[in-house]
Order: C-alpha cells, then sequence, then structure tokens
C-alpha cells in the first residue's frame, strides 16, 4: 500500500478562475497574432491579369476594332489594379490563358467572350462596391462585342425580370425608382426619334421602344410588390440638343440608354440580392449594347463607352 488516495484530488475553485483568466487573455492575444485581413486569393486578380493581357495583344496589331479593345481593356484593368492593389490581398496561382496576350482579333473575339463571362459570374457575390465595377466590366467586354462583326457581336443580354425572392429594401427601391424614371424616358425617347430617322431604323425603334416598355412593367411590379407608389412619367423632357436629324436622333437614344445603363448600375452598387443584381445586370449590358450600335450608325468616336454606368 502506498497510501495515495483512491479518488482523484479535485482542483481548487481557486484553480478554475486562475484558468478561466488565462483562457480569456489567449483570445485576444490570439487575435492580435492574426493577420486581420482576408488571406484568400483576390477573386478580381485573374480579371486584371486577363485585361492587361488583351491590352498588350491589342496594341501589337493594327485595326479599328483591336485600337477599340486597347482602350477599353487598358480602361479595366486601370480600374481593377486600383482596387487590388487597395485590398492587397494574396495573388492566385496563375491558370488557364489569362496572361497569354491574343496575337490575332480571332483571339480578342475569343478573350472579350471569356472576360464578360467571367465578370457576370462574379457579380452576384462581391461586396457592392466591387459588384458595380465587374458589372460595368462585363457591360463594357459586351458592347466591344456589339461594335464589330471581327470581335463576334456577342450574345444578347438574358431578359429583364421580376427577381423572385423578397420584397426589395427600402435602399432598393430608391434604386429602382430611378431605374423606372430612365425607363419612363428611353420610352419617350423612342417614341420621338421614330419621326427622324429613315425606314431602315424603323425595325430597331420597335425593338428598342418594346424592351423599355417591359422594363418599366418590371420596375413598377417590383415596386408595387414592395408596397411602394411606382412613379409617373414627367409631362415632358428636354432633349439635351435639339432633335433635328437622323444624327441627332441617333444620338439623344444613344442618351438615353447610356442613362438608363447607370441608373440600372446604381441599382447594383444598392442591393446585395442576387436575383435582383442579375435583373439589374441584363438590364446594363442591354443598354449597353444597344447604345453602342447607336453609337456607330451616328458615327460617335468613340463607339465604345469603356464602363458602362459610370460616371466620368
Amino acid at each position: 500500500m502506498t497510501g495515495r488516495p483512491t479518488e482523484p484530488t479535485l482542483p481548487s475553485r481557486r484553480t478554475f478562475l486562475r484558468a478561466g483568466a488565462l483562457a480569456a487573455l489567449a483570445v485576444p492575444l490570439a487575435a492580435a497574432c492574426s493577420p486581420g485581413y482576408d488571406e484568400s486569393p483576390d477573386p478580381l486578380a485573374p480579371l486584371l491579369s486577363a485585361a492587361e493581357a488583351d491590352v498588350a495583344g491589342a496594341k501589337a496589331l493594327t485595326g479599328a476594332e483591336a485600337e477599340a479593345v486597347a482602350t477599353a481593356r487598358a480602361a479595366h484593368a486601370a480600374a481593377l489594379k486600383t482596387e487590388v492593389d487597395r485590398l492587397n490581398r494574396p495573388k492566385p496561382t496563375q491558370s488557364g490563358p489569362a496572361g497569354n496576350a491574343p496575337s490575332s482579333l480571332e483571339g480578342l473575339k475569343e478573350r472579350l467572350a471569356q472576360a464578360r463571362k467571367q465578370a457576370e459570374g462574379l457579380v452576384p457575390s462581391l461586396p457592392r462596391y466591387r459588384a458595380g465595377m465587374v458589372a460595368s466590366i462585363a457591360a463594357g467586354c459586351a458592347a466591344l462585342q456589339q461594335s464589330s462583326d471581327q470581335l463576334g457581336r456577342g450574345d444578347d443580354a438574358g431578359p429583364v425580370t421580376v427577381p423572385a425572392g423578397p420584397p426589395l429594401s427600402q435602399e432598393a427601391a430608391e434604386a429602382v425608382q430611378q431605374a423606372l424614371a430612365a425607363e419612363h424616358a428611353a420610352t419617350w425617347v423612342y417614341g420621338l426619334v421614330s419621326a427622324y430617322l429613315p425606314a431602315a431604323f424603323s425595325g430597331a425603334v420597335t425593338r428598342g421602344s418594346a424592351e423599355h416598355v417591359k422594363r418599366r412593367d418590371v420596375c413598377e411590379r417590383m415596386l408595387s410588390a414592395a408596397g411602394q407608389s411606382p412613379a409617373g412619367p414627367e409631362a415632358a423632357y428636354v432633349p439635351p440638343k435639339p432633335v433635328t436629324d437622323a444624327n441627332s436622333a441617333m444620338e439623344l437614344v444613344a442618351t438615353a440608354e447610356a442613362d438608363a445603363a447607370a441608373a440600372w448600375l446604381g441599382v447594383i452598387d444598392r442591393t446585395d440580392d442576387t436575383a435582383l443584381r442579375a435583373t439589374a445586370l441584363n438590364a446594363l449590358i442591354g443598354s449597353a449594347r444597344r447604345g453602342t450600335a447607336w453609337r456607330a450608325e451616328f458615327g460617335a468616336k468613340p463607339v465604345v463607352i469603356a464602363m458602362p454606368g459610370q460616371t466620368a
């Protein structure tokens, strides 16, 4: 027999308190030793790498299409670089052809389609201040596609529909009211210009007008479902420049599409709802593409707005 107790000795209450105090101290110490920022790779870094490669490839080519791509993608790269550098998150491992400069217009065509798809895929999940920028870049790629057959024309945007999900928040409802105002104005513009454009443009006018009427209805339904009163159209609209001929009529339509793009980008900037963002992104891309087509018709320089919806 050793004389040891047959039951374990229990620690005193003071021991428990001392252990608890040490554990409490360990939490802030661990936090103080943590890096304090997101260590995951920046999802915008691949977009930046692709934009920089596209600029290099486009500058090595000749022709109006290559020049347009170089200019627009340089604007995309500059916006992305500012944001990537600001957060200074780890760079992802390079994968795929993002870092390889395209060596032909066919290569640029493929790269624009890839960049647009990648940007569109990121919009639903990004923080607001990033989602708006990336949505604008997606629209810029879509506008480049629309500007030339050699760049592929690309696919039209998806339909603008009432998003499934909860009613609009107050902040989002205010943004949708602004989009509704832009849609009222665009509908009025398409009605005005029909008197100044040749018959060859009647199809484009009819399609554009019908699209804006649909969007107007979508805005009104979203607002009504949220318990808001949709604002009606103004009694009259004053064009920024007098409409006197076909060219000035086309310029006014392009301006209306740019205003609509800005309003829908404002919706993306003011919501976290992924379904509403998708609706707004489709509207933004649709206006960017139609605006590009009209700008090409009246000879605007540049034809392509690099980041549709963004303020200059």
